[in-house]
């Protein structure tokens, strides 16, 4: 059985997610790409140079973890080994995004204080986490691969300098979609609370305190597991 017809409903919500993305200018032109870890050693991957706009069923490419084209009649994106190198040192990680959220972005080429490391909204510290920004390296480039390596096992999330945002998650695609639109109406209402004055933070108590509100909602720790204590020491430890 092909893989495209064993996991049809993954690749029709996969689908999905291209195009919304593509409907809300988070990817423009060939730009962005998408993965979703379906078994240990395969992962759906979009394909390069098209638009996420026109993905479609016969677009999708299966690589194993050595990047390898297990099915798909085009080429995976060129930003695979980025993608091998998430799946490979976060074994816990099922979903990646790579977009260039227009908010989001205009913090990846801003000189001023990274605001998405701080704690603002709590939905957003409890889904998102901080989000760190990783060094600019030529897109497409085994470099660019090796610079998330230091930030991946504290992080579900990471501004690109100059380029764009990755997220991470346990989830399936849409899941990490619904992370990726909170990070970005995040950004969005940071940046309006720039221009009348200065941004208002979460106390560190207030922190401590959302720690309840995952172990309620049965939410995870940022980072590989283990890695991370404490919400609080995420934002407060250093």
């Amino acid at each position: 059985m092909k893989k495209r017809e064993k996991f049809a409903a993954e690749a029709r919500e996969f689908i999905h997610v291209c195009h919304r993305l593509a409907q809300t200018q988070f990817v423009t032109s060939s730009g962005g790409n998408l993965a979703w870890r379906l078994e240990d050693d395969l992962i759906m991957i979009t394909p390069t140079k098209l638009y996420k706009g026109d993905v479609d069923l016969q677009d999708l490419v299966f690589i194993n973890m050595e990047g390898n084209v297990i099915e798909g009649a085009r080429k995976p994106t060129g930003e695979t080994p980025m993608y091998l190198k998430f799946f490979n040192l976060r074994p816990d990680v099922v979903s990646v995004i790579h977009c260039h959220a227009p908010h989001v972005c205009a913090m990846a080429i801003s000189h001023n204080k990274n605001w998405l490391m701080r704690p603002i909204f709590p939905e957003t510290t409890i889904e998102v986490g901080p989000v760190p920004l990783v060094p600019y390296a030529e897109p497409l480039t085994e470099q660019l691969a090796e610079n998330f390596v230091p930030f991946l096992p504290k992080y579900n999330s990471f501004l690109m300098e100059n380029h764009g945002l990755v997220t991470l998650s346990r989830e399936g695609i849409k899941g990490t979609l619904m992370l990726v639109e909170l990070l970005e109406l995040s950004a969005k209402s940071i940046l309006l609370a720039l221009t009348v004055g200065q941004v208002k933070e979460l106390k560190q108590q207030d922190v401590k305190d959302l720690g309840n509100t995952m172990r309620t909602r049965s939410l995870p720790l940022f980072g590989a597991p283990g890695a991370n204590i404490a919400l609080e020491d995420l934002y407060f430890g250093e």
